[in-house]
C-alpha cells in the first residue's frame, strides 16, 4: 500500500427504497466488515443503526453514502436518487490513466481515489457517461463508478478478476454468486465482439456503448 492508513476511509454507497428498504445491505455490510478487517482498522459495529437513522421517514429513493475510518468513526450522508430508465445506454470510452495491478488496496472501495478522478477527467461529461481504465497489461479492469460485465452471446457475463486491479463491486459479487456472470480476463479489444454492460449496486446493471476514442 502506498499510504498510511490515515489518509482514507472505507466506503459503502446504498440505494434506498422506501417500500423495500436499503438494496443489497447485507452485500454490502459484508464488504465493510471483510474490508475493515483486512485494513487493520476496527469493527464497524453501529454501520447499520447509523443507516437505519439516515434515511428514518424517507418517502422517496435515496442515495445512501457511509464511511468509516480507522479510527471507528462512521459518517452518513444522503442524497435524492432517480433510478435509470431501463433503456438507458451509456457511452463510455476508455482511459489513458492505467491501473496498478498490484496495487492490492484497489480491491477496497475508499476515499482514495486519485486514479479514477484522473481517468474521468480525460473527458467531458458530455463526451462520456463512464470511463473504463485497464491495467498495465492491457486487461480491462473496470469504470470509475463502475463494474464491467461482457456479454459474447453465451448467456452467462464475464468480468474481469479482482487479481487484474479492480473493486470487488457488491453488484459483481451478487450476480456472480447467482451465476449470471463467471470471472475471465478480458483484453479491449474483446470490447468489441460482444454486448457490454457496466453496473454498480447503486444504479444496477447498464447497458453500454464503447466509443473508440
Amino acid at each position: 500500500m502506498d499510504q498510511t492508513l490515515e489518509d482514507f476511509s472505507l466506503i459503502e454507497t446504498l440505494r434506498y427504497e422506501p417500500q423495500t428498504g436499503f438494496v443489497r445491505l447485507r452485500l454490502h455490510l459484508a464488504r465493510l466488515q471483510r474490508s475493515a478487517r483486512r485494513l487493520g482498522f476496527p469493527a464497524p459495529k453501529d454501520a447499520l443503526s447509523k443507516l437505519d437513522a439516515a434515511v428514518a421517514g424517507a418517502t422517496t429513493p435515496l442515495r445512501v453514502r457511509l464511511t468509516f475510518d480507522r479510527t471507528g468513526q462512521s459518517a452518513v450522508t444522503t442524497a435524492a436518487f432517480a433510478p435509470l430508465a431501463a433503456d438507458t445506454i451509456w457511452r463510455v470510452r476508455l482511459a489513458q490513466t492505467r491501473i496498478d495491478s498490484t496495487d492490492t488496496l484497489l480491491r477496497v472501495k475508499t476515499t482514495r481515489r486519485s486514479v479514477y478522478e484522473a481517468a474521468r477527467a480525460e473527458y467531458p461529461a458530455e463526451a462520456a457517461d463512464e470511463v473504463l481504465l485497464l491495467n498495465e497489461k492491457g486487461e480491462v479492469c473496470e469504470g470509475t463508478i463502475t463494474s464491467i460485465f461482457l456479454d459474447n452471446g453465451s448467456g452467462q457475463l464475464r468480468t474481469p478478476p479482482i487479481s487484474s486491479g479492480l473493486l470487488a463491486g457488491v453488484l459483481r459479487t451478487e450476480l456472480i454468486c447467482q451465476r449470471k456472470a463467471r470471472v475471465g480476463r478480458i483484453r479491449s479489444e474483446e470490447l468489441a465482439d460482444g454486448t457490454l454492460y457496466v453496473g454498480n449496486s447503486l444504479r444496477g446493471l447498464i447497458r453500454a456503448q464503447l466509443l473508440w476514442n
